[in-house]
Order: structure tokens, then C-alpha cells, then sequence
């Protein structure tokens, strides 16, 4: 049996190894047409920035390696120009020699991924995309080459356009950085990703949302929202697009979002081809349906489960829940599942919780505070979706929310879960079970809660907003129109508050919840502002209309 494998990276190698270790007599031969396989892409943007100082440990393997441990045939420098479905062939021109050749498999397996979407030149500035070893290197030289005060423009806010934000920034350069939506790092909701862009600003970054490039001329930039700037260079991280030309050549089917069609076996609509990767179609999770997630977990799990489909084992890909995490600077954000925006732009009915705790006890030393936001189904009450912001902590506890919902564990059943505590952990009553017994609180109906994008329309209504923090907490910032009532004199103030609808708020919405039951039990009408003073403050920083979420 031979198997060839077009694409020598995440997805094409972890094919590739564990074709072998499931069958010493398979023929394998790999093609790919840069000159490296198996690198470490996602550390990249810290080699640009001098975290990662030894280039080779970004190789985790070469050709050479991977034939003395697996018995691999990998050719770099060898681009696949065509597929012949019929008569099980590839087309292959080696770019040394300037020749093509004709290659037959009994099975192919296409892990091409995706490739930068197509930018406008820019005229006399350097510009590159951050998806490759030689990128790294010619963005290496630029940088070594900058004159005094030097600058880049990077283009795309998204996890990429981050990592190189930072790492250009640890490299003393000055960093305008671009977005075309309304805010940065668009998989999350706007009031998570305020504190990003705070970190952002606070190095010095200029941040532009809602900005595009509209011209270039001359080094000069002139930039939508009028601004003009001159960078050394120009990073296009604005986001990739599956790489399908090769398989739609070969009539393979291309599936709704772009990306290649794919079974749970990964194969196509031909039965001796299969794809993984990020040029691959995904079954999301949540919707059933298809969806485009570019993750370099999934690629490498895709490939794996396609060598064992090959191999003749019972195998299949399991849906995706999109989970994915980035640092910046001392900013963590992270987020699995779906968020606000996307729910409510699907019509899809959904509870919101956010609680703002700390990572770990706060009596012991160098807790930090984090932002959570829970995304639940008010019917079933499953967990649809989570965002995190934070410091320390974030990432175990995105993954144990990851977890959950892969184990279909309910937002309520949080409360219920046994996780390791000690003060340099966590808290006995850790984050993960905080956000449960808000959840089975709003699920039994004990507290409501109103959202900080409701807040005006409530108020408009002719609502009574009631801050039940205390009279200095109040001082030191309030939102407009509320009513300062600490919640250790509310019992005794009762006769203060008019009739109708009462909206209490604290700072991170505890108290709120105190409040709103001593209110409930003695016949107001009230909810509690989901997240308090702290959410409302994240989202109407940034300024960006949040349609109202459906019922």
C-alpha cells in the first residue's frame, strides 16, 4: 500500500508517523513545497520577538530524521501541480531540478492548510505574512535593519496579529496595529477583549478599529480613518483562506465555508482521497453544521485519525468546540464554544454570565483577577460557550470548560465538580464552581439578571438602577443615574425605592445577588446586573452597538 501525503507540516506529518507506526510495510512518500517540514509554526512570532533564541528548535524534524526513524520518503522542495483521480497519480514539479514528475499512490491524503488571503501590494514597503520559517527570517531582517525609531503597520487584530504585536513591541518597535471590525480579537465579545486592548495601549501600541488601508504611496500609508503613517514594514495578518485550488482542479467537492468536503473520516467525495488541516471543513459543535476552525490541535488530531482510518481501524473526528488561547503581554484571553454575538446573530436563545474572580485565594499572595463570561442554553441548560480573560489561571480554566462541555456537563453541574485546591491554586470555591452556582441560580429561578447592553433600554423603561456598593466605592466611579444604597443598609431603606422595576448593581455582581434576593423576598420587582459595575465598564468603553440577545 502506498499513501502520499501533499503537505509536510502539522497535519501531513502526524499522518505520516502514525501511518508508520501502524504499518512498518507501508510505502509513504511526503511532498512538500517549502523547504521545511514539521516546524513549530505557532512559535514563530516569539522568535521574531527573542522569547524562542535558537531558530533549530523551531525544526522539530527534517527530512533526514524522519527517514532514519520512520522510514518516510519526504521531498521538500517538491510542489504538487495536479491530481489525476482516475488514474491515482500526482503531478510533482521539483523546484531544484525544474522538472516534473508523475507519482501514483493507492492513497492520497491532501494536508495543504490555508494560505494568507490575497492583500493589495504595497508599494516600497516591505510586507509579509507570519505562517512560515522563511517569513520569520525575512521579518528578522527587517527588523535587524530598522533604522533609529523604527515602526510596523500590522494589519489584522485577530491571535496572529497579536503574537506579532508583542513580539515586534519586545523589539523596540513602534506598532500601528489595524482592525478591520469594530474591535480586536473578533472571536470574543467586546467587553472580554477590552482589557486586551488596555494592555495594548498601556505598551504603547496604537490601536485602530474599523480601519482599513486605503492607500499606499510613496513609504506613506493612508489608513480609512484618515490617519496617515510611514512603518519600516507591514505584517498582513488579516486572516487566511483555505488552500483548494488543487482539490477543486481534481473535482473534489468544496463545501459551503470554502474549505475542503470531508466525511467523519476525513475522506472526500473521492473514496482514495482524504484532507486534513485547516483547508478542511469542520462539524461544529454546537450547530451540527459545517465551519472553518483553524487550529493546529485539530490538524494534528485529524491526522492522526486519518493514518488509522487508512490503516483499516475504526475512526472518526469528533466535533469541534473552537477552543483556542492567546497572551498578550500580561493579558491572557481564551474562549471555547460560541460567543454572545454569534448566538444572537443565529437566533439561538441563550443565558449570559459573567463573574470577575481571582485566580487563586486572594489572602494568598499574587492572585490576579479574571474576567469569565458563560454562554447557556435556558432550555437545557448546557454550556454553549465560555470567554476568559485574565492573568494566571486562565488556561486551566478554559480547559476544564473544554472538558465539560465535551462531557455534555451542564452550566449547573459546574457547581458540582471536585477540582484540586490549595491557596496557590485556586479558591474552595473555585472559579468553575462560581460560574455553576450563578447558573443554577438563574436556572431555578432564585436571582435574574439583565445584561450591561440592556441596562439603557431598561432605564428607558423607566427602571430604578440601585448601586448597593458602598458610598466610597460609588464616588470613585458609578454609572449615571444610579441610586447609591449599600447593601448592609438596604433591609433598612426599603422605603427609599419606588415602584416598578429595580436593576441592583455592585462591582463584580455578588453583592448584586445579596441585594436582589433581600429585594425579591420583600416584593420588589428586580434584577441583578449581570457582572456589575466591572462589565459595564469593559463594554461601554470600546463604544460598540451589542444587538439585544434573543429571549
Amino acid at each position: 500500500m502506498k499513501t502520499v501525503i501533499v503537505g509536510g507540516v502539522a497535519g501531513g506529518m502526524s499522518a505520516a508517523t502514525r501511518l508508520r507506526r501502524l504499518d512498518e510495510t507501508a510505502e509513504i512518500v511526503v511532498f512538500e513545497r517549502g523547504p521545511y517540514v514539521s516546524y513549530a509554526n505557532c512559535g514563530l512570532p516569539y522568535y521574531v520577538g527573542g522569547v524562542i533564541t535558537d531558530r533549530s528548535s523551531l525544526l522539530l524534524q527534517t527530512p533526514q530524521s524522519l527517514a532514519a526513524r520512520f522510514r518516510l520518503d519526504v521531498r521538500t522542495g517538491h510542489e504538487v501541480l495536479a491530481i489525476d483521480p482516475v488514474a491515482r497519480t500526482v503531478s510533482v514539479f521539483d523546484l531544484a531540478a525544474g522538472e516534473t514528475m508523475t507519482e501514483s499512490y493507492d492513497e492520497l491524503i491532501l494536508a495543504v492548510g490555508a494560505s494568507a488571503r490575497e492583500a493589495a501590494g504595497h508599494p516600497g514597503i516591505p510586507t509579509h505574512t507570519l505562517r512560515t520559517v522563511e517569513d520569520v527570517d525575512a521579518i528578522g531582517v527587517l527588523v535587524d535593519a530598522a533604522a533609529d525609531n523604527p515602526s510596523a503597520l500590522v494589519v489584522g487584530a485577530g491571535f496572529i496579529g497579536l503574537e506579532a504585536v508583542e513580539n515586534l513591541v519586545r523589539r523596540g518597535i513602534h506598532v500601528t496595529l489595524i482592525q478591520r471590525g469594530p474591535h480586536i480579537l473578533s472571536p470574543l465579545d467586546v467587553e472580554m477583549v477590552a482589557p486586551v486592548e488596555a494592555q495594548l495601549r498601556s505598551h504603547g501600541v496604537d490601536v485602530r478599529t474599523s480601519v482599513t488601508v486605503d492607500t499606499v504611496e510613496a513609504g506613506a500609508v493612508l489608513l480609512s480613518d484618515g490617519a496617515t503613517v510611514r512603518p519600516d514594514f507591514i505584517i498582513d495578518a488579516s486572516g487566511v483562506v483555505p488552500s483548494v485550488d488543487l482539490a477543486r482542479s481534481a473535482g473534489l467537492r468544496v463545501g459551503p465555508t470554502g474549505g475542503i468536503a470531508v466525511d467523519a473520516r476525513n475522506r472526500t467525495s473521492d473514496p482514495h482521497i482524504f484532507a486534513v488541516g485547516d483547508g478542511v471543513e469542520k462539524v461544529d459543535a454546537l450547530s451540527g453544521t459545517e465551519a472553518l476552525v483553524t487550529m493546529a490541535g485539530l490538524a494534528n488530531r485529524h491526522g492522526r485519525s486519518v493514518a488509522d482510518v487508512i490503516a483499516g481501524r475504526e475512526e472518526q473526528n469528533t466535533p469541534a468546540l473552537g477552543t483556542a488561547i492567546v497572551k498578550v503581554f500580561d493579558a491572557v484571553a481564551a474562549k471555547v464554544g460560541w460567543g454572545e454575538r454569534q448566538l444572537t446573530a443565529a437566533g439561538r436563545a441563550h443565558r449570559v454570565i459573567h463573574t470577575h474572580p481571582a485566580s487563586h485565594a486572594t489572602y494568598y499572595p499574587g492572585a490576579q483577577s479574571m474576567s469569565m463570561k458563560l454562554l447557556v442554553d435556558p432550555a437545557t441548560d448546557a454550556i454553549l460557550g465560555a470567554q476568559i480573560v485574565g492573568g494566571e489561571g486562565v488556561d486551566k480554566r478554559i480547559d476544564v470548560i473544554a472538558v465539560a462541555m465535551a462531557g455534555g456537563i451542564t452550566a449547573s453541574g459546574l457547581m458540582r465538580l471536585e477540582l484540586a485546591y490549595a491557596p496557590q491554586f485556586g479558591s474552595a470555591k473555585d472559579p468553575i464552581n462560581q460560574l455553576g452556582y450563578v447558573a443554577d441560580n438563574l436556572r431555578s429561578g432564585a436571582t435574574r439578571s439583565l445584561q450591561w447592553h440592556e441596562l439603557g433600554a431598561a432605564l428607558d423603561a423607566g427602571a430604578t438602577l440601585v448601586d448597593v456598593r458602598t458610598a466610597g466605592e460609588h464616588a470613585a466611579g458609578s454609572i449615571p443615574g444610579a441610586v447609591n444604597i449599600p447593601v448592609d443598609e438596604l433591609r433598612d431603606r426599603l422605603a427609599e425605592l419606588p415602584a416598578g422595576l429595580i436593576v441592583v448593581h455592585c462591582q463584580v455582581g455578588q453583592r448584586g445577588h445579596t441585594a436582589a434576593r433581600i429585594l425579591d423576598q420583600h416584593g420588589f420587582d428586580v434584577v441583578n446586573l449581570d457582572g456589575g459595575y466591572r462589565t459595564w465598564v469593559a463594554g461601554t468603553s470600546l463604544a460598540v452597538q451589542v444587538p439585544v440577545r434573543s429571549a
